[in-house]
């Protein structure tokens, strides 16, 4: 942003970041600007969101990765304003619960369908583990881009062999149950990283490793050096899933792809073909054939659209409580109604309902009970005319 709106403008208007990993006297200083109004632009993580953090007028909210955020944070922002702030959010993959939202109009939407200037396509493929030819063509895909003067990432769900992996993302029950009968022995970083070094295809390139547990000097250091291009390849877990930018990573390896969501899969393939040149995004899975596991990676392999990404998520994962803070799951307070289903009568309910609205000149009621008699009184006339 300060680039954008170059130093002078920048400084009158005080442009404030506000981190969780500033020293007690930045932070102390970056409050003092937010709550006195000269930090007119403020930005930041979720320590935006703390208790102590007060702003002086906040008018406009932008929530950008929107799906790293969870109901009650994005509200509990919202709720630092004086009166009810503009608020933008941003995806690449909305959330099963927001593109609920948006079939009921309570989201209005905009769509950016073209690649930023100077972006190239990336192709996507599903290799199955099965077909042991097809996994050493990997590797040697991975050999021929370093020596091209390109580099790889390479994505594993786990640090190492003794992590939990925890629940199965997905909440439908059928693929719950399909997902836990299934024998993991998943990828993880530094094996990986170890076998990587001793496969023959990949012989003298320089691998590295870059995970949560390494402090955030090590983790900024590794990254320096993989945008310095000191680096080949990099395996990490989903880490690098936002906020990462290598012009030169074109080829992404993520490793038993069907332990990851359908967003977090389009959102890592992200990282490639940023700079220019072609991306490639190989999904390893061992999923069986005809299983759902092997569907989903099968959809986001065939398709770089995020809505209708979210659109399959959504149907795996149902929309959660629209009404509510659940994100996703089948805790809902619709009764009658699925979004997928149902979505066109929604929509003209909703349609319906405003109509009423905008033709019912309502007085100032007493109460709200009297507002909804009101509303009432006047849909049953428009239904005896119909």
């Amino acid at each position: 942003i300060t680039k954008h709106l170059g130093d002078e403008l920048s400084r009158e208007l005080g442009v404030t970041l506000l981190t969780g990993q500033l020293s007690t006297q930045q932070r102390k200083q970056a409050l003092l600007q937010i709550i006195s109004g000269k930090a007119k632009i403020v930005i930041g993580t979720h320590a935006l969101i703390a208790d102590k953090v007060d702003f002086y007028d906040l008018g406009l909210i932008v929530v950008d990765e929107q799906h790293r955020f969870g109901v009650n944070q994005r509200e509990a922002l919202r709720q630092k304003a004086k009166q009810p702030p503009h608020v933008l959010t941003m995806t690449a993959t909305p959330i099963p619960r927001t593109l609920a939202v948006t079939v009921f109009g309570d989201l209005d939407v905009s769509s950016l369908t073209e690649l930023p200037a100077g972006r190239q396509q990336i192709s996507s493929h599903v290799v199955q583990l099965s077909q042991p030819g097809l996994v050493a063509r990997v590797w040697q895909r991975v050999a021929e881009e370093v020596k091209s003067g390109r580099q790889a990432f390479v994505v594993c769900p786990r640090i190492d062999e003794s992590d939990d992996l925890g629940e199965p993302e997905y909440d439908d029950l059928e693929i719950a149950d399909e997902v836990a009968e299934r024998s993991y022995k998943t990828a993880a970083v530094l094996p990986v990283v170890d076998s990587l070094r001793l496969n023959p295809a990949l012989k003298n390139l320089r691998i590295a490793a870059l995970h949560g547990r390494q402090t955030a000097d090590e983790k900024g250091q590794i990254m320096a050096s993989f945008q310095a291009g000191e680096l080949d390849v990099l395996v990490s877990t989903t880490v690098i899933e936002v906020g990462v930018d290598i012009p030169n990573a074109t080829v992404m390896i993520v490793l038993d792809a069907d332990r990851f969501g359908i967003s977090q899969l389009h959102q890592l393939r992200g990282r490639v073909g940023r700079g220019g040149l072609p991306g490639l995004c190989l999904l390893l899975t061992s999923a069986e054939e005809g299983s759902p596991a092997l569907e989903r990676v099968q959809a986001v392999a065939e398709t770089s659209d995020g809505f209708e990404l979210s659109e399959i998520d959504l149907a795996y994962r149902r929309e959660g409580d629209v009404l509510g803070v659940s994100q996703s799951g089948r805790a809902s307070s619709l009764r009658l109604l699925r979004v997928i289903s149902d979505r066109d009568l929604i929509q003209r309910a909703r349609d319906y309902a405003l109509s009423v609205f905008e033709s019912t000149p309502l007085a100032c009621p007493a109460s709200l009970l009297e507002a909804i008699s009101q509303v009432e009184s006047s849909a049953q006339e428009n239904l005896a005319k119909a």
